[in-house]
């Protein structure tokens, strides 16, 4: 007997042939369309020539001949592996979403861009989530950091935002607990930053044969204390190196982020582990405003604390901007 299954909202956009090749990749495309041709395969009782466009709540009739075929998760060239289940859980990140830009509400551990050992990344998934637009990155979060992620939706939104974040005049704020007491409590931290390494000026390294170190600025403000070990610190980078507020924290602020593997590894942990009892990385970025590309409307947006740093704040009794 055939089966009966409803296109979900994650679903919608993709035309039939792609749906059919995401739930039976063994299947053969010549099959695929022999059934079409047939009658086999239906769309709300209609016939299909295999191409059509899938909305939200449409039904589409599963012949019993594609029982011998595995369903699984379509991989690509690239190794990349998501399910539909997957792409529900990034549908459900979004939290703003127009035909130029969608914002994701991003959780700790995935990863924005995919590459080699990558099975899921978010550039990827939003690309099946919206097929019918050029997904582009604009700017970045590291594997470890959840919070607010761009996307522009189409190239001109792309160079616009782009060029916004390159000028900085997209504005990031980054919430993070530190392991340590900060002060003073508010400032700017102005250095060059090089693999991990903060230099005061940007001399070249290796006898001047090396890369330059790179401009790294950081505003800061202690927004609570806790625990006479903690600070809670809220962070507005002006520039947008790669790990620049882990490694700020670490090195500059010398009170590494609570979770970090890599900076933090060889702080004692011991009455901290007592306090938080996790291995995620206790940095969040909260908020975020830019110009819209095409209207050119300042759009403000703000993400929900994670779930594991929720009732940590809670429990300290932390102080929110």
């Amino acid at each position: 007997m055939a089966d009966m299954v409803t296109v979900s909202q994650t679903e919608e956009g993709a035309r039939l042939h792609r749906w059919f090749l995401r739930r039976f990749p063994s299947m053969p495309q010549r099959q695929f369309y022999k059934l079409c041709r047939g009658g086999q395969i239906r769309v709300n009782s209609s016939r299909v020539s295999g191409n059509e466009i899938l909305r939200a709540g449409d039904v589409v009739r599963i012949p019993p001949t594609l029982g011998g075929y595995a369903v699984a998760p379509k991989k690509t060239e690239s190794g990349d592996a998501f399910s539909l289940s997957d792409l529900e859980m990034l549908r459900r990140c979004i939290i703003h979403d127009d035909n130029d830009v969608v914002a994701f509400d991003k959780p700790a551990g995935l990863s924005v861009q995919g590459g080699t050992g990558i099975r899921k990344s978010i550039d990827k998934m939003a690309a099946a989530l919206f097929p019918y637009d050029k997904i582009s990155l604009v700017h970045r979060l590291d594997k470890e950091t959840s919070g607010i992620l761009v996307v522009a939706k189409n190239q001109i939104a792309a160079q616009r935002l782009a060029q916004q974040f390159q000028n900085k005049t997209a504005q990031k704020q980054y919430l993070a607990l530190l392991n340590g007491r900060v002060s003073p409590e508010r400032g700017t931290i102005d250095n060059y930053m090089l693999k991990g390494q903060v230099f005061d000026s940007p001399q070249r390294l290796n006898s001047g044969t090396g890369p330059r170190p790179q401009r790294a600025i950081t505003d800061y403000s202690v927004l609570s204390q806790a625990a006479g070990m903690l600070s809670w610190v809220l962070f507005s980078p002006k520039t947008g190196r790669t790990h620049q507020l882990r490694v700020h924290s670490a090195l500059s602020l010398n009170a590494p982020i609570v979770g970090d593997s890599i900076y933090g590894a060889a702080t004692d942990s011991t009455a901290l582990d007592s306090i938080v009892r996790t291995n995620n990385l206790f940095l969040f970025a909260h908020k975020i405003t830019f110009q819209h590309p095409t209207t050119g409307r300042l759009i403000t947006l703000r993400a929900q604390l994670p779930d594991f740093m929720e009732p940590v704040v809670r429990m300290l009794e932390l102080k929110l901007p």
